[in-house]
C-alpha cells in the first residue's frame, strides 16, 4: 500500500471500529481464510458474526486455524446452497444487516440473493465493486463492474453507476468523478460503449443519474493521468481524477481489476450492491486483509442506509 492510501484506509478502519458492531450472516465460511477474515472483523469491533455452515466442518476450520470461535453463534446447515440460504433468511428476519461470502462459490450466493421469492431483490440491478487500492496512485478506484453483469445494457448501467456513487458517498466522497471508459474519447457509432457513454452523461444531465460528475467515453489513460488528459486536450472535473472508473463489460473490468492486483500489487476490497443489505463478495483465494476491508466498507454502506432509513421516518 502506498502512504497516502494507507493513511486512508487506516482512517476507514478507524472510522467503522468507533461503529457499533454490524449484525452479519457469513455464509459458509468452511476454510481458514474466510472464517479468519470473519473472526478478524469481529475481534476488530466491524462485525458481529453469525456463522452459517455445517457445524463441523465450521469447528475444524477453526481448528486447523487455531482460532477461538466459542462466542460466536453457529447456524447449521447441510451444505453450501444450504449455507446461502440460511444466511438470506437470517437477513430477511432482521437478525442480520450484512451478507458475507465464505468459501462458497459467488453463483450459489448470489442464486439465494435473486431469488423472487424469499430472496434480497429491490428495484435495483444487483452490481459488483472493486475498492482498489493501487500503488502511486493519489486516491482509491472503484471500478465496477467486474464480477456480475456480463454484457451489461445502458440501462442495467444505469444501476450500476448509481450503485457506485452510493458506495463513494458512504466513503466520505460527497462528489465522485466517474469516468465512462472506452477504448476512445470520441463517440463513434462503430463502438457502442462511446455511444452508451455519451447517453449517460446526458441522462446524468437530465437527472436519471445523481449525486455524481460523469465523463465520456474517456479511455482509462485520460481517466486516472491529470498529464495525459493534458496532453490530449481533455478538459473537465473528471479528465485524470476520476474516483470511479465504470467499464464497458465485465470482460474489461476483470482485467483490469486483475491486472492492479497481480502486476503492480494492487489490494482490493469487494462489495455487492443493489440487494437489500450490502453483500461482501471476495474471491476463496483473497487474503485475510481484502476481507476486513470488504467488511469495513460494507459496514460504512449498512450505517448510511440506516441513517437515511431514521431521516426518512415519520416522527
Amino acid at each position: 500500500m502506498n502512504s497516502t492510501t494507507r493513511s486512508a484506509y487506516q482512517r476507514l478502519i478507524e472510522t467503522v471500529t468507533a461503529l457499533p458492531a454490524t449484525p452479519t450472516a457469513v455464509a459458509h465460511p468452511c476454510d481458514e481464510s474466510s472464517l479468519r477474515g470473519a473472526i478478524e472483523a469481529a475481534r476488530m469491533g466491524i462485525i458481529e458474526p453469525i456463522l452459517v455452515g455445517p457445524r463441523e466442518r465450521i469447528m475444524a476450520a477453526a481448528e486447523t486455524a487455531k482460532l477461538d470461535i466459542s462466542d460466536y453463534e453457529i447456524v447449521d446447515s447441510e451444505h453450501s446452497h444450504d449455507s446461502a440460504a440460511k444466511a438470506v433468511a437470517l437477513i430477511r428476519s432482521g437478525r442480520a444487516m450484512m451478507l458475507m461470502k465464505g468459501s462458497l462459490s459467488t453463483d450459489e450466493l448470489l442464486a439465494a440473493v435473486v431469488k423472487r421469492d424469499g430472496g434480497l431483490r429491490t428495484e435495483r440491478r444487483l452490481s459488483h465493486c472493486f475498492i482498489m487500492d493501487v500503488p502511486n496512485h493519489p486516491n482509491v478506484l472503484i471500478i465496477t463492474d467486474a464480477a456480475i453483469n456480463i454484457l451489461p445494457t445502458l440501462a442495467e448501467k444505469v444501476d450500476i453507476v448509481q450503485n457506485a456513487i452510493d458506495l463513494a458517498h458512504a466513503l466520505g466522497i460527497e462528489t465522485p468523478r466517474v469516468a465512462i471508459l472506452s477504448a476512445m474519447e470520441k463517440v463513434n457509432p462503430n463502438l457502442p460503449s462511446t455511444v452508451e457513454a455519451a447517453a449517460l452523461c446526458k441522462m446524468a444531465d437530465r437527472g436519471q443519474i445523481t449525486g455524481a460528475l460523469l465523463d465520456g467515453p474517456l479511455a482509462l489513460d485520460n481517466a486516472i493521468s491529470p498529464e495525459a488528459a493534458r496532453i490530449k486536450k481533455i478538459t473537465g472535473p473528471v479528465a485524470g481524477n476520476a474516483d470511479i472508473l465504470l467499464v464497458p463489460d465485465l470482460e474489461a473490468g476483470n482485467v483490469l481489476a486483475k491486472s492492479l492486483s497481480f502486476l503492480i500489487g494492487a489490494d482490493s476490497a469487494g462489495i455487492v450492491l443493489g440487494a437489500r443489505v450490502p453483500i461482501t463478495l471476495t474471491s476463496r483465494a483473497d487474503s485475510v486483509q481484502s476481507r476486513l476491508a470488504s467488511c469495513a466498507v460494507a459496514t460504512l454502506v449498512a450505517q448510511r442506509r440506516l441513517e437515511a432509513a431514521a431521516k426518512s421516518a415519520p416522527e
